[in-house]
């Protein structure tokens, strides 16, 4: 343990240290594209610790996120891409550019208009970079799947490329339901790409009636997670084993679980 408070600028010596040939052979082993899957899974644990209103948590794992900024900073600067200082003046000064209702001229803004002016301003950008191209292209390809369809569906939405009533989207939830179907008895070739169809009719209507669908999906989880652990606890104490309990106790058990969440706290 130490008492020294750091700095930026100690972190960045630290991560140079690191890299170096007296560094650590993990750490020199490393790239960009190595590296890839940290930046994801860091993120996620941010926003892990922002649900879990953890902040003590949160403070460290933004830590954990920044530290992928600085590595991958390092990097680039070993390679006379770029460094720490470029990716600084990079996000300041878009920051500036896309915030002129605070930086320039223009005031009193609503949210709304805010909004709009900063993916106009995108767009400008993109056009300047030689990126124009197709409209769809200024959503990232990076994304993961679920918010990468939400983005290109509000996208869609901003020429009136959408539904304007989710009762039309459920509709076509069904379409896609009876399109999965068919496919399961006629063309199984063809179940992924229907599935594939139906899930980004999920996220459509997921949209239109107001609900975060990436936040709705883990709350599933943690309670399908929760639920199970319910039916393994049972299990055990009953002297079996998930293995050898029928799917009909399990189902009992299930049941049992939804049950136990409906009634009210026990003093």
């Amino acid at each position: 343990m130490t008492d020294k408070n750091y700095t930026l600028g100690d972190l960045l010596e630290i991560m140079a240290t690191l890299r170096s040939d007296n560094g650590c052979s993990w750490d020199r082993k490393q790239s960009f594209d190595s590296l890839a899957k940290y930046v994801i899974e860091e993120a996620h644990e941010v926003t892990e610790a922002i649900s879990s209103r953890d902040y003590r948590h949160l403070c460290e794992e933004l830590g954990d996120l920044l530290l992928q900024v600085v590595f991958q900073s390092q990097i680039a600067r070993e390679q006379g891409l770029f460094d720490f200082s470029d990716v600084v003046q990079g996000i300041s000064a878009k920051l500036v550019r896309r915030h002129p209702h605070v930086f320039a001229d223009q005031t009193g803004l609503t949210p709304e208009e805010v909004s709009s002016q900063w993916e106009l301003i995108k767009a400008e950008e993109r056009v300047e970079k030689g990126k124009g191209g197709h409209f769809m292209e200024q959503v990232s390809s990076g994304l993961p799947a679920l918010a990468r369809a939400e983005k290109l569906q509000r996208q869609a939405s901003k020429v009136g490329f959408d539904w304007h009533d989710p009762r039309a989207v459920l509709t076509k939830m069904r379409e896609e339901l009876d399109e999965i179907d068919q496919a399961f008895r006629h063309n199984p070739e063809d179940v992924p790409g229907e599935v594939g169809d139906l899930l980004f009719c999920a996220v459509n209507l997921a949209r239109h009636l107001d609900v975060d669908s990436e936040l709705a999906l883990k709350q599933t989880n943690e309670k399908f997670v929760r639920r199970f652990n319910h039916i393994e606890d049972r299990v055990r104490a009953m002297g079996k084993t998930l293995d050898s309990s029928t799917l009909s106790e399990m189902e009992a058990l299930w049941q049992e679980a939804k049950g136990l969440e409906g009634s009210p706290p026990i003093d």
